[in-house]
């Protein structure tokens, strides 16, 4: 059994920093990518950024230069880092790790981006 739990979520007003953290626990062989995805009220989820088992990294174009992605391997755990946040960021934000070849989600943690 697979656990994801996130941590960081929060209220900032526009243009501060939030830095969410998702830490995966369990029965754990090997995490391939992790990702952030974020849903925000009346909207589908939608893909922020990932970070493959190598280091590579990809953003979408909304966050690119604003929100960096990391991961610490030894701990199981990815990273989001997100800075210059505009209202429009105000969403549930879910991790997303790949362990072998299975998806697993974690259960969202709420960003509010207002003054």
């Amino acid at each position: 059994q697979v656990q994801l739990v996130e941590s960081g979520g929060g209220l900032v007003q526009p243009g501060g920093s939030l830095r969410l953290s998702c830490a995966a626990s369990g029965s754990i062989f090997r995490i391939n990518a992790m990702g952030w995805y974020r849903q925000a009220p009346g909207k589908q989820r939608e893909w922020v950024a990932d970070i493959a088992s190598g280091g590579s990294t990809n953003y979408a174009d909304s966050v690119k230069g604003r929100f960096t992605i990391s991961r610490d391997n030894a701990k199981n755990t990815v990273y989001l880092q997100m800075n210059s946040l505009k209202p429009e960021d105000t969403a549930v934000y879910y991790c997303k790790m790949v362990i072998v070849r299975s998806p697993y989600w974690g259960q969202g943690t709420q960003v509010t981006v207002s003054s």
